[in-house]
């Protein structure tokens, strides 16, 4: 199907907004305005853009429990907690992927910024599900560097998919839960005013910002 001029004129203009908003606005009042966004504009179709959304932030380390605050409060218990938990299980699996691949130096890198993993290392030869499930249900280490951490030890992607996805479950459950009981969605974001998008460009995985 062939796109039209003014198709693509809104497109670049769509990416330009985002990308102003990304470096201008704190993380905060981007979230809040993409909930609004959503619930204004997308129908049936927003919890399918609220799993995929979980993907970029994952992989970026943003910390996203905003999201299933905001799917509850958009979508109520049942939609909600899938749709989170099917794009925080993709978002986690992403990042994963891409720390074997070619994000494996860093993470190699920040193995010594980590020594309670050297013992999480030696146990996954030997029972890597069990363990990744422990992980997800015990946060012994963040969980967005988790899924580099992980990246560069023997687990099997199946098994990490399907430890993380039931390990993720009773927190995604909590969260979605919660974001049901708020009236507002104001309440969904607040207390990350002070969560600025420079604060988590310098602690974010691969991005690295001059003093």
């Amino acid at each position: 199907m062939a796109v039209s001029s003014s198709s693509l004129f809104r497109l670049s203009l769509l990416l330009a907004a985002i990308v102003t908003a990304c470096i201008t606005l704190p993380v905060e009042k981007i979230l809040k305005y993409f909930l609004i966004w959503i619930k204004q504009n997308l129908g049936p179709w927003g919890p399918l853009v609220l799993a995929i959304a979980s993907i970029p932030l994952t992989i970026l380390a943003v910390p996203a429990s905003i999201l299933p605050l905001g799917g509850g409060y958009l979508f109520g218990l049942p939609v909600g907690f899938v749709a989170d938990s099917i794009g925080a299980t993709i978002g986690a699996t992403a990042a994963f992927l891409l720390g074997r691949t070619i994000g494996k130096p860093y993470v190699i890198s920040k193995l010594k910024d980590y020594p309670k993993f050297q013992a999480v290392a030696i146990a996954i030869q030997r029972s890597g599900f069990k363990i990744v499930l422990l992980l997800r249900l015990v946060p012994l280490l963040p969980f967005n560097m988790l899924n580099y951490l992980l990246s560069v030890t023997p687990v099997g992607i199946v098994e990490y998919m399907l430890a993380s996805w039931l390990g993720m479950m009773p927190i995604t459950f909590a969260l979605v839960y919660v974001g049901t009981t708020l009236k507002d969605i104001a309440d969904v974001t607040h207390g990350w005013s002070e969560v600025s998008t420079s604060r988590w460009l310098s602690e974010a995985p691969f991005i690295k910002l001059e003093p």
